[in-house]
């Protein structure tokens, strides 16, 4: 086999070796491995899972109770009216033997304010008077003053003789005293009977039913006569 064929032989052979264990390499006669890196697998982060609402649990503010205080009509029928006095108009009547609740105090005065059996109003009873009886503590009633005002009312005596008005045993002279006004006096609302002093028997001459800012004039005796008032 001539030289050049020997070479090529040679080279054929190494290049087919080298094909058959492509890990090895040589390297100033040393062997050499060869390492595969591998990638480190990809690591996939799940998102935050979300915080579970926790039921919260309301809390109300206490509620305010109303004190549970009465009066009673026991001894008799009390007038109910629209202020906390005398002076005030009458819009209704507490029956003996009825009661109704209290809402209220009047801070000037030992009157207080109810609602009225069977209706949707209010009105103010005096709690000084022995025909009522109040069940429970006032002291925890609300006080507050009442501001609006009574309107006078006033009766006037038109006749020559003198008269008297009942209820309350209120006197009242002949018109011959209008010079000195002892024939008109100022009364609460309410209804009221005049009696004839002059006259024997002291007969009725005239009833009226008398309200806040009125001026009534009694004209008739117990004669029957009948007069204007100058």
């Amino acid at each position: 086999m001539s030289k050049s064929r020997k070479v090529l032989y040679t080279l054929s052979l190494f290049l087919f070796l080298q094909g058959c264990f492509p890990q090895q390499a040589l390297d100033n006669g040393s062997q050499t491995l060869e390492v595969k890196i591998t990638p480190p697998p990809t690591v996939t982060t799940a998102p935050p899972a979300m915080p579970t609402a926790v039921p919260t649990t309301s809390v109300e503010p206490p509620s305010t109770v109303e004190p549970q205080v009465t009066i009673t009509a026991v001894k008799g029928n009390l007038y109910i009216r629209r202020g906390p006095g005398l002076p005030y108009n009458q819009i209704g009547v507490l029956y003996t033997g009825t009661s109704a609740r209290i809402i209220g105090q009047d801070v000037l005065a030992r009157w207080v304010q109810i609602r009225i059996p069977n209706s949707e109003h209010t009105g103010w009873v005096s709690v000084m008077t022995d025909v009522t009886r109040v069940d429970g503590d006032l002291d925890g009633v609300p006080n507050f003053t009442f501001t609006e005002w009574p309107l006078p009312a006033y009766v006037k005596n038109c006749t020559e003789h003198d008269l008297v008005l009942e209820p309350g045993d209120i006197y009242l002279f002949s018109l011959w005293t209008n010079a000195r006004y002892l024939n008109e006096v100022q009364v609460d609302p309410g209804v009221y009977t005049a009696y004839d002093l002059f006259v024997p028997g002291a007969p009725e001459v005239q009833k009226v039913d008398i309200k806040e800012g009125m001026t009534v004039y009694l004209t008739v005796n117990g004669l029957g006569v009948r007069h204007k008032c100058p």
